[in-house]
């Protein structure tokens, strides 16, 4: 498909709906990182999201009777609140179909701008089917959220004002990537102009479609998509997106939680504006691939592509900033039960500030610690470790631990001498009424719940930690009922930090 995107994009009608949005510097991260960080403020837009770019240019061309019938979408939200706006400014109706798992800030923002919401599904392809569904039933439109050619022009108008506004020397664009359609309207308009600019795609660990189908050369459907960037939680990139992606774009970064967390926290610290997860996407992105390469002095352009923030979900950001600022590191140290030994531990910490410290006598031999400490970089925890063990204090570093940092830091001391043949699992529930009881319904009447812990984070998913004592001859049972309640699991029965902290302990000989 022979498409011009240049004169696309140049002859786009965004402007009637959008803002030309600020290229601004961040001065601390430039400072820290040695090099010059640019920061495309789409979170300025109407709709604090860069989607209203798209979603009104595919409007705008519309003939007049798909207008008077109605358009549909299927969104996580930002797309959306951008085809809600359009619809308004157009005078056309709007139906938004979006997942259960929605944000309330994002289901609230579209209603509140008259477009008729239907949640239906636990993710962006469960609404997207509906939405066909509902298409063909009522004869709507359907605007598609990134693999669509005028969508993608007009997301690529992103691209014409960042040439225009930094005439000087760029090194890098990052672009954070769901379906791929903002990354492939900036990179083919940039790479028509500037080729020697790089354009770099960014993804998160468990949201890295475009990653995988690139290598694999074919259109990788994921089996699960991480829900903390919601915007970018996509498991198949688009046909069109693909291609222009495989064409144009020169590399990419993939970035884990934290590491999203620092850069919210990053652009807070520069800006006073808070982005979603996906928003900070890129920035997370260029931080990485800076330290990565060692690069000094360049010029690197960050989209800031959202801010429709879910407010519940600040607590959980600010507590992994600093683990993805590489500003804290969580141990687990084996101290003996002896006088002085707590005293030469601490001697070891020296000055440095404590942000956390666990523990609960269990054992009249050993005593296991839990203990968080500032760090200045990413290089310090494994010093501080390899310190402890010199000193004879077995340690394990759980900085990048996913069930120490979600979990585990909330409840250490929970040996148990009642929990045997017990099994620990970590899943991932969807936020909606019933979720629970459909696991618990699920379950075999002699399966015990031994452990539990529940945090609401003000994610799309909750996080659940689940101890159950399954006897020896009911694990075929136990793997059908992982199988029939479907919601995403972690086996951590042997995670040694579970071993240290909450494992079954025999009970002592009474005898």
């Amino acid at each position: 498909m022979n498409i011009d995107y240049l004169k696309r994009i140049l002859t786009s009608k965004v402007y009637d709906v959008a803002i030309e949005t600020p290229l601004d510097r961040a001065p601390q991260l430039s400072a820290r990182l040695g090099n010059t960080i640019l920061l495309k403020r789409e979170d300025t837009q109407p709709v604090f999201s860069f989607k209203l770019r798209g979603a009104y240019n595919k409007m705008a061309h519309l003939p007049r009777a798909n207008l008077a019938r109605g358009v549909i979408a299927a969104s996580a939200g930002n797309h959306a609140q951008g085809v809600a706006l359009s619809a308004q400014r157009l005078g056309c109706k709007a139906t938004i179909v979006m997942p259960t798992t929605t944000p309330a800030v994002k289901i609230d923002a579209v209603r509140a701008l008259g477009a008729q919401v239907v949640l239906h599904g636990d993710s962006f392809s469960d609404a997207y089917a509906h939405a066909l569904t509902l298409e063909k039933k009522h004869h709507l439109t359907f605007v598609h959220p990134f693999d669509d050619p005028d969508v993608i022009a007009g997301q690529g108008t992103i691209g014409m004002e960042i040439l225009r506004q930094h005439a000087g020397p760029i090194d890098a664009i990052f672009v954070a990537i769901g379906g791929g359609g903002l990354i492939s309207g900036i990179a083919a308009y940039v790479k028509q102009l500037r080729p020697d600019i790089k354009i770099i795609g960014v993804q998160t660990v468990d949201s890295d479609a475009m990653v995988k189908s690139v290598r694999a050369g074919r259109r990788i459907t994921l089996a699960e998509v991480g829900l903390f960037s919601d915007g970018t939680a996509v498991k198949q990139v688009g046909v069109e997106t693909f291609r222009l992606v495989r064409e144009y774009v020169d590399d990419f970064v993939v970035v884990d939680t934290d590491a999203i967390c620092a850069a919210i926290k990053d652009v807070f610290q520069d800006t006073r504006s808070v982005l979603e997860p996906a928003g900070a996407l890129a920035l997370a992105g260029a931080k990485q691939y800076a330290l990565e390469h060692k690069l000094q002095s360049k010029t690197l352009v960050a989209i800031a592509c959202g801010a429709n923030m879910n407010f519940d979900r600040l607590r959980f950001v600010a507590e992994r900033a600093e683990v993805g600022e590489a500003r804290e590191a969580i141990f687990a140290v084996t101290l003996p039960e002896q006088r002085g030994s707590f005293r030469a531990f601490c001697a070891l910490i020296g000055n440095r500030s404590v942000t956390e410290f666990n523990y609960r006598i269990s054992d009249a031999r050993l005593a296991h610690v839990f203990v968080g400490i500032q760090v200045a970089d990413a290089t310090e925890p494994e010093r501080i470790a390899k310190n402890f063990r010199k000193h004879g204090f077995a340690t394990l570093d759980l900085t990048h631990d996913e069930m120490s940092k979600t979990h585990l830091r909330h409840m250490v001391g929970g040996h148990s001498a009642l929990a045997d043949h017990e099994l620990l699992y970590r899943f991932e529930f969807p936020e909606r009424p019933g979720a629970l009881t459909r696991f618990l319904q699920s379950m075999k009447p002699d399966w015990n719940i031994s452990l539990f812990h529940y945090r609401n984070q003000g994610a799309a998913y909750g996080q659940v930690l689940i101890g159950m004592q399954v006897p020896h001859g009911s694990k075929k049972a136990f793997k059908a009922f992982l199988e029939e309640v479907g919601y995403p699991h972690f086996n951590e029965t042997d995670n040694p930090v579970y071993k240290l902290f909450l494992s079954h302990v025999s009970a002592p000989d009474k005898t």
